[in-house]
């Protein structure tokens, strides 16, 4: 169902503003370059930051731009399950192709308060749901056996975005979920992940480079490994520069330098250190990158 590469889409800012035009353009950008589906309000997307008013419309706007001409897998994981079901209801009625649910972050559930919450969710509410497993952003890990018994019982528990950074965990989740479309979170292991049954990712680097990424993943895809590979070294010490400083500062400040948005962003996330600005400029100009 979510085959490809799909970008964990940043939000625009201007003055402190959602820049609306600015995420439309953006929306067209990605689909020029193949991209087969957008995730807006992710963490990529800030959505820690946007309030409810900002969060709802980003979605909206999104799922009109696009226009059914490629997929949306909204982000409206919460730590409040109540906040998660209004939220996802809402990508529901406007469009949305699925959600994208984050574990629940700073209350650190128990396994069992995990099942529960998307549980709850998936029963709720009738629309495809990727769980995000990314411990080092929520402090909790989703077990492959949790995910295994949500799978199997919630029929629109149907993907996973896994950033655990174990392939260990998710070659287990994929022998206990064989039918579970599983995207990489973390761009620097997508090629391994489809090595053991993978189906795409959600990236970060897509932001700036969504025709490789999408080459990529495709290339793996068809069977064309020797071209996979050839992309993903290639794109390897780029995605390492992404991450030079917390997710999304460089890939913004990329964005800007190479005139696709604005650098802005919200605090707590602040404006990216002169030197680390110096080696994220390197990387890309190797890269062969406009800036």
């Amino acid at each position: 169902m979510f085959e490809g590469s799909y970008v964990a889409l940043v939000t625009p800012f201007k003055n402190d503003k959602v820049d609306f035009e600015k995420l439309k353009e953006l929306v067209e950008f990605h689909i020029k370059n193949g991209t087969n589906g957008i995730v807006p309000c992710g963490t990529t997307g800030e959505s820690a930051t946007l309030n409810y008013e900002e969060h709802e419309k980003v979605i909206e706007v999104v799922v009109k731009q696009v226009a059914g001409r490629i997929k949306v897998v909204a982000g409206t994981g919460s730590n409040s399950t109540a906040e998660t079901i209004e939220m996802t209801a809402f990508a529901k009625k406007v469009g949305s192709d699925g959600v994208l649910l984050v574990a629940p972050y700073y209350n650190k559930p128990t396994q069992k308060g995990l099942y529960l919450h998307f549980k709850k969710v998936a029963d709720e509410i009738d629309i495809p749901i990727m769980i995000y497993n990314i411990q080092s952003r929520t402090a909790v890990n989703i077990e492959p056996e949790t995910i295994a018994k949500l799978h199997a019982d919630c029929k629109n528990i149907v993907a996973i975005k896994e950033a655990s950074g174990s392939l260990e965990q998710m070659a287990k989740i994929k022998m206990l979920c064989p039918k579970m479309d599983m995207l990489s979170g973390d761009d620097a292991l997508t090629l391994p992940l489809m090595s053991i049954g993978g189906v795409g990712v959600v990236s970060v680097v897509a932001n700036i480079v969504p025709r490789d990424v999408t080459d990529m993943v495709w290339a793996y895809l068809k069977g064309d490994v020797e071209k996979a590979k050839g992309l993903h070294y290639k794109l390897f010490n780029l995605i390492k520069a992404m991450f030079i400083e917390t997710n999304p500062i460089p890939v913004k400040t990329a964005m800007n330098l190479m005139g696709l948005c604005s650098d802005e962003l919200r605090l707590p996330m602040c404006a990216m250190d002169e030197k680390n600005k110096e080696k994220l400029s390197k990387e890309m100009k190797n890269y062969g990158l406009k800036i």
